[in-house]
């Protein structure tokens, strides 16, 4: 004869309420909603700390420059606002013209026309941050990726640049913009830049960037940056 267990109502109507909970809780993510376990282990730190209300605003500076539309390769421009304009052929690529365009919209000087021919203006920018006149408009030495691009996203202006070794043959020159990117993808890329050149981007990497340069990876080009006043 078998034995009939009768367990208590309070405790039916707990397991009942359990089993509810659980039930719903897996309705929920299978309509999509996040596990919060999951998404701790799927979240990925960035290298370089947030992006400050100075470094969003620098992003909006560079973005609305349309950078990929103006300062294009082989074609004359006015270098402040990359506007084709008639003239003379045009020079291969923009970059140190865009770097100084967006230098004088954030009210910092960096060598540029008429203080210097746009011809080879790239590498006479990089030689010219280090020297007095740059750290007396303000410029100074960064000396790694990382910190460039943690201070690009305090909202400081950051350049990444290169001084060709052949006088004859042009350096390059990159703004470094604000990027919440992992700390392997700084590691691999390099900090995010926007840039005119062989070919224009509002986002792409130092590695990309520099691509047609001799220098040994990300960690081969030079970093400068210059505060920028409040505005």
């Amino acid at each position: 004869m078998k034995t009939l267990k009768f367990w208590p109502a309070a405790l039916l109507l707990s397991t009942a309420g359990i089993v509810h909970v659980g039930l719903a809780a897996a309705a929920q993510l299978s309509e999509g909603e996040v596990n919060p376990t999951n998404e701790r282990s799927n979240h990925i730190e960035p290298c370089c700390g947030p992006i400050s209300d100075v470094g969003t605003k620098l992003l909006g500076v560079l973005d609305q420059s349309d950078v990929e539309h103006l300062w294009l390769p082989h074609a004359h421009v006015n270098w402040e606002t990359g506007m084709p304009e008639a003239g003379a052929p045009g020079y291969t690529s923009h970059c140190s013209a865009y770097a100084a365009a967006i230098g004088k919209r954030l009210d910092v000087y960096m060598l540029r026309p008429p203080e210097h021919s746009p011809v080879l203006l790239a590498s006479a920018q990089t030689a010219w941050f280090g020297r007095a006149a740059g750290e007396q408009a303000g410029w100074y030495p960064i000396g790694t990726a990382q910190q460039a691009q943690s201070l690009s996203n305090a909202g400081e202006l950051v350049v990444a640049s290169y001084e060709s070794p052949n006088p004859r043959k042009p350096g390059h020159i990159a703004i470094v913009r604000p990027s919440l990117k992992s700390a392997a993808a700084l590691a691999e890329d390099g900090p995010e830049i926007t840039q005119a050149g062989a070919q224009n981007y509002t986002d792409s990497n130092v590695r990309t960037g520099f691509k047609h340069h001799d220098i040994a990876g990300p960690n081969g080009a030079l970093y400068f940056g210059h505060v920028v006043r409040a505005r």
